[in-house]
């Protein structure tokens, strides 16, 4: 019987994915659990793993844009699999007698214990980037068990050589013949990875579907500097973790969406959506693109919790293993550029919210205080927003709001 394997459903809003990488080819036999492929949306990389055992045959090929629905393989298990050799049998006590040799000569010599390359053995993670980035891994030294490469292995040799560091080579395959130099060696021509194809094309389609505007103001950071150093060590012994930066912001963005709940809307068709929760998006950095996992009910969370949120949706995108779910459902977003050192920018819209705040680098610059100039640390705030649902005076009060939480923490919930 020909079972189908489909692309599931990822999640609301994602209609497409790309079939980034095959773990598995065609004529393999796979068990149920097997990782059979990687999907890669515009939100997070998936994979789909066999739901049966059988024999696979794929139908879609690596690169190509597929729907949530469509059929990508065929996997027949009417074939078992393949019985393993079985052992030789052991040799008569009279035959061994007879044909091994004797005094010195029957001293048998152990055959020496080959080091793995940790090539052999690659996780679907490890062999996507490996797939991806044209990697050899023979060539790359593994830290893992028993050599084996790990994720950060496969990562490191990657950086390595787009930093003209140790060149990996790689076989010629169908993608690396359309990564070339050209003949004067002034560009190189890649493809781009399919993610990094669905985020492009979903930054276009942000910015021709909504009528986006940026708001600036500033905010004097004086006052949290000194709360967040004074509560550090009994916080950090409290709870485990370290108080960041990004709890004050995000509790001081949902005062402003209370304040302004315009901003925490969307426009869908020809209706305004109302949310009446807080579940607020953070921007996430990692080595495959920006993601935006959801602290959730964020209104209603203290800051310790905040910051383990925070703290454990950056390990699970650094390592890949943030799920759908994580991505889904966002009512704002809070971009910090000022982590990369950005002094101001412009944030693009994550659709369908209406908001995204935008941090940055915090500098001591010269300012006016009760008409003395003092060197104050600053950080520039920018407001994109969707102008079709929110005003100019409402992206701007929103803005203030949250300028006030941050310049006076005592506005802000302090449950520390």
């Amino acid at each position: 019987m020909s079972i189908e394997v489909k692309i599931p459903a990822v999640g609301e809003s994602i209609s497409t994915g790309v079939v980034s990488v095959w773990h598995k080819k065609s004529g393999d036999f796979v068990n149920p659990g097997d990782a059979l492929f990687t999907l890669e949306t515009d939100k997070v990389s998936t994979e789909i793993v066999a739901e049966n055992a059988g024999v696979l045959e794929t139908k879609a090929a690596e690169g190509q844009e597929v729907k949530i629905g469509e059929i990508v393989a065929i996997i027949d298990d009417s074939k078992i699999a393949p019985e393993k050799a079985a052992p030789a049998e052991k040799k008569t006590d009279a035959a061994e007698k007879k044909t091994k040799p004797t005094g010195e000569e029957s001293k048998e010599a152990p055959a020496p214990k080959q080091k793995s390359t940790g090539a052999e053995v690659l996780s679907p993670a490890v062999r996507r980037i490996v797939e991806e980035e044209h990697l050899e891994p023979a060539k790359i030294s593994g830290t893992g068990r028993d050599s084996r490469l790990t994720k950060g292995d496969a990562l490191t040799a990657a950086r390595n050589r787009k930093s003209g560091g140790e060149t990996v080579s790689f076989p010629e395959t169908d993608q690396a013949k359309q990564d070339r130099q050209s003949v004067d060696g002034r560009f190189t021509r890649k493809k781009m990875s399919p993610l990094r194809r669905k985020i492009a094309a979903q930054l276009v389609m942000a910015q021709q579907t909504a009528a986006i505007l940026t708001t600036f103001n500033e905010c004097d950071m004086s006052a949290v500097q000194e709360l967040r150093s004074k509560s550090q060590e009994a916080f950090t012994k409290k709870n485990g973790i370290k108080l960041g930066f990004m709890s004050f912001f995000i509790k001081a963005t949902v005062e402003a969406l209370k304040a302004v709940p315009v901003v925490n809307g969307r426009i869908e068709e020809e209706d305004f959506i109302q949310n009446n929760f807080y579940d607020i998006g953070v921007a996430v950095g990692t080595e495959r693109g920006l993601v935006v996992p959801i602290v959730r009910d964020a209104d209603k969370k203290n800051f310790a919790e905040l910051e383990l949120d925070i703290a454990g949706f950056a390990v699970k995108a650094r390592e890949g293993k943030l799920k759908i779910e994580d991505l889904q459902g966002g009512t704002f977003t809070i971009s910090n550029g000022g982590v990369y050192g950005s002094l101001l920018s412009t944030p693009i819209l994550n659709p369908p919210q209406s908001g995204i705040l935008g941090m940055h680098k915090i500098m001591p610059r010269p300012v006016a205080v009760n008409e003395r100039v003092e060197v104050r640390p600053m950080m520039y705030l920018a407001l994109s927003y969707d102008h079709r649902a929110v005003d100019g005076k409402e992206a701007v009060t929103f803005l203030i709001k949250v300028k006030e939480c941050i310049e006076d923490p005592k506005k802000l919930p302090l449950d520390f």
